[in-house]
């Protein structure tokens, strides 16, 4: 990879990855509309450690908060901690992504990838998110998540193995739909990124050890670098931009997007 194209990438990954619109789309779509190669194994481990360095670095309050109080309901043996119960669910969230994970990754990376696919999918969900953020009732924040709500949202998530769904997208979309404000469905699908992304990258960083390919190691720092310092900014932005006009501009960008590629690939 030359310097252009880790960049170009590495923005896209960190834009993308915390925004309703799905990231593993548009990492697939730009390197087949402009004919680059992909991009290697390496490159999507700096990637997933740039945004989990990012959604960390943002939380990172909230991350130690939670964790502290895991740690103490673990020795105490009892929930009874805003931030324990939150930490707990955030666990029990993650666990049908990562076994959906386990399953299926291999699979839906082979014979999933298809530009119809993504429209179709991106389109879809699109819908459904506008349709969530306008008819469905915000009044809870993130701390009124319960275990049903926890793994209903983790199912979900499970879903955005399929690209063009977003795990983002789809997790904003259900929160809103459980009644959650949308600051509350939006941190709360961050927090919950934070072990699925540690464990998709763990995942892919055992792979990477089975190649024998040399490693560009400035390529990828400098990748990690910028999806760390664009996806804490998009962050930022992100969680201000909602609160003032809700999803409306992603679900257009997303029916634009999608009937774009219907055209050019059907």
């Amino acid at each position: 990879m030359d310097y252009t194209h880790a960049i170009t990438l590495a923005l896209l990954q960190g834009l993308t990855e915390f925004l309703p619109i799905s990231s593993s789309a548009h990492l697939i779509l730009l390197p087949t509309l402009f004919g680059w190669v992909y991009q290697g194994l390496a490159f999507d481990v700096a990637l997933h450690v740039g945004t989990l360095v990012a959604v960390v670095a943002y939380f990172r309050h909230e991350v130690l908060a939670m964790l502290a109080a895991w740690l103490r309901s673990i020795t105490r043996r009892q929930v009874d901690d805003g931030e324990a119960k939150l930490a707990w669910l955030i666990l029990l969230g993650t666990l049908p992504a990562s076994l959906a994970g386990l399953v299926w990754y291999d699979a839906i990376e082979t014979w999933l990838r298809s530009p119809l696919i993504i429209a179709v999918t991106t389109i879809v969900f699109g819908l459904l998110l506008g349709w969530a953020d306008r008819y469905c009732q915000h009044r809870r924040d993130e701390y009124s998540v319960g275990i049903r709500d926890a793994l209903i949202l983790g199912t979900v998530q499970a879903l955005s193995l399929i690209p063009g769904i977003s795990r983002s997208g789809i997790t904003m979309t259900m929160g809103l739909a459980l009644g959650l404000t949308r600051s509350g469905a939006a941190r709360f699908s961050f927090l919950m990124s934070i072990p699925v992304i540690t464990l998709a990258g763990s995942y892919e960083g055992l792979k990477l050890f089975e190649e024998t390919a040399p490693v560009d190691w400035n390529v990828l720092l400098l990748g990690t670098a910028v999806a760390a310092i664009s996806a804490f900014l998009c962050i930022h932005f992100f969680l201000r931009l909602i609160e003032r006009v809700g999803m409306l501009p992603f679900v257009i960008y997303r029916l634009v997007m999608g009937s774009v590629l219907l055209w050019l690939f059907a």
